[in-house]
């Protein structure tokens, strides 16, 4: 996996979360499934996409869940965008072939999107949502903050979280972009036996 890959998903997922306006498709069993529906309140709080094997928790029915299903010839998803309505903050999930360790994906990103007009990067650095989960914080321009979060999923997947938000959002609301990427987490592999 060259490094021209990973920045094209970088920049897919950017300019995803800056444009996707799809509607929303609910896909809810009992307490589980996605939101946008009139009634966002009621809206369930957790997301399982067993496909993907992934769940999510939203931390608040602030997040609205829209269902992308959106896929590349390369092999990426993007299953779901995550948008906090009164701040703008969004989250863009994508679900990668484990090519790369969570570790090599958020170097290349890094290094890609250091190359772009603009953008500026921490470097990646380990996070507490797993043991191998990477992470690091970008700006671009003056008026986009962003964090990246990588860690493993099950089956061979690497699950990538990007979260973009105004630079003038409250606190509370990056405890939220960091509760939501808290919440994302790989379900259990299914016992073949």
């Amino acid at each position: 996996m060259g490094a021209k890959w990973v920045l094209r998903w970088g920049l897919l997922v950017l300019c995803t979360a800056c444009g996707a306006t799809r509607q929303p498709v609910v896909r809810a069993d009992e307490g589980v499934g996605g939101s946008g529906s009139a009634s966002q309140s009621a809206a369930p709080r957790r997301y399982v996409d067993e496909d993907l094997g992934f769940e999510i928790i939203r931390p608040t029915a602030e997040w609205q869940l829209d269902e992308m299903n959106e896929r590349t010839p390369e092999g990426l998803s993007i299953p779901v965008i995550l948008r906090h309505r009164s701040s703008g903050a969004q989250v863009v999930l994508q679900v990668a072939p484990g090519v790369a360790t969570p570790t090599q994906f958020a170097e290349r990103l890094t290094e890609g999107l250091r190359q772009q007009p603009g953008f500026t990067t921490t470097d990646p650095q380990p996070i507490s949502l797993s043991d191998n989960a990477v992470g690091f914080n970008f700006q671009v321009g003056d008026g986009v903050r962003g964090r990246v979060a990588v860690r493993e999923g099950n089956s061979g997947r690497v699950l990538m979280l990007l979260a973009t938000w105004p630079t003038e959002a409250s606190a509370e609301v990056l405890r939220s972009v960091d509760a939501l990427l808290e919440g994302v987490h790989p379900l259990p592999e299914p016992d073949h036996g």
